[in-house]
């Protein structure tokens, strides 16, 4: 009689390997928060403690108590990843703080200067109550536009020159000027300008043409250095692919390489523009100040948004809140245009920078 042989049953391993470790409940960090928001308030209704320490106290509290759970729960590992990921959203909340500040400020004194008078009204025969913004905008308009005017052309082919072309001592010493401006005062800038329009015009002149040489002379450096990291990040296989199809070397660059680099090339130039726009000691020097307004920047001083805003708080008149709070108003237009500038940019950056299939 055959006998069946005898079938082997699965083994079960002894022991099985750990693929997840433990993990925190998603509601147990909010609910630490939640205690020390209670602990706060508690101590600072009771104790009489301040909301600044009462609210760095809580802070470190619940950092503690939550590595410390974590690392209980959780291990060693995974406390030092809530750690790191602690500190580095404090890190980025004290960041948020100081332009929070700031933007609450600026709109909540500023807001209640806007209206439609205040934006279509210049500051002639104003005395007290009254006035507007009128001259100041057009003026910043004029002179930013003419400094973009000159500063674009010139810092793009200056920053293609770097990259693509030069590679001697000329590049080398472009390259080290252009350092050395990025971090020249502005107050110097606006004694150039000055100096060399008086060797033109005599000594006392005032135009918003001057204004603009002066921003230009600030923006160059800026949109130089955006232009050449820009371009150097386009990578080399697209500039080799198009020689070996026979394009020149210009076409390439015109073709390839820049509308590759648009975006970046895009956010330098709006962020070279922010950072002149708001510039007041090269325009308070070269352009000077006045309450009427001028469309010719050739023609006598004319007035910006930024030496408004000093002058405005400098000498506010009688009574002094009038002028403080047009000083507030023409801040937050001012804030306004660079916030708008950096929507355009954004805009522009999508809409131009290449597109890749799916």
């Amino acid at each position: 009689m055959a006998t069946q042989p005898p079938t082997s049953e699965p083994t079960t391993p002894k022991f099985t390997a750990r693929l997840h470790s433990p993990q925190l409940p998603r509601w147990v960090p909010w609910a630490l928060v939640a205690g020390a928001v209670a602990v706060g308030l508690a101590l600072h209704l009771m104790v009489g403690w301040g909301w600044a320490l009462t609210i760095v106290a809580c802070w470190l509290g619940y950092v503690v108590v939550l590595v410390a759970v974590s690392g209980r729960v959780e291990g060693r590992r995974k406390a030092k990843d809530r750690l790191a990921t602690s500190l580095v959203t404090t890190a980025f909340v004290l960041a948020l703080l100081p332009l929070g500040s700031l933007l609450w400020q600026v709109v909540s004194n500023g807001l209640p200067a806007i209206n439609s008078s205040f934006l279509n009204s210049s500051m002639r025969n104003v005395v007290g109550e009254g006035g507007g913004i009128f001259h100041a905008l057009w003026g910043t308009l004029i002179v930013t536009s003419l400094a973009a005017l000159m500063s674009i052309p010139i810092g793009l082919a200056t920053g293609i020159y770097l990259v693509e072309y030069g590679n001697g001592r000329m590049a080398r010493w472009i390259t080290f000027l252009v350092d050395v401006m990025t971090g020249i005062p502005s107050i110097v800038a606006g004694l150039f300008a000055y100096a060399l329009f008086v060797i033109f015009f005599g000594e006392g002149v005032r135009m918003g043409f001057g204004g603009a040489v002066a921003l230009s002379v600030l923006m160059i450096p800026l949109v130089v250095r955006s232009t050449e990291e820009m371009l150097k990040l386009v990578p080399n296989e697209l500039r080799e692919a198009s020689y070996a199809l026979g394009v020149p070397k210009w076409r390439t660059i015109v073709k390839v390489v820049l509308p590759t680099a648009i975006a970046g090339i895009i956010t330098g130039i709006t962020i070279a523009i922010a950072r002149v726009i708001g510039e007041t000691a090269p325009l308070l020097i070269i352009c000077g100040a006045t309450d009427s307004v001028n469309f010719n920047p050739f023609d006598g001083r004319m007035m910006t948004l930024p030496v408004y805003i000093y002058s405005q708080y400098k000498n506010p008149g009688f009574p002094p809140e009038f002028g403080i709070e047009r000083a507030w108003g023409a801040a937050l237009v001012l804030t306004v245009i660079v916030m708008a500038l950096n929507l355009v940019a954004r805009l522009i950056s999508y809409y131009f920078s290449p597109k890749t299939k799916a």
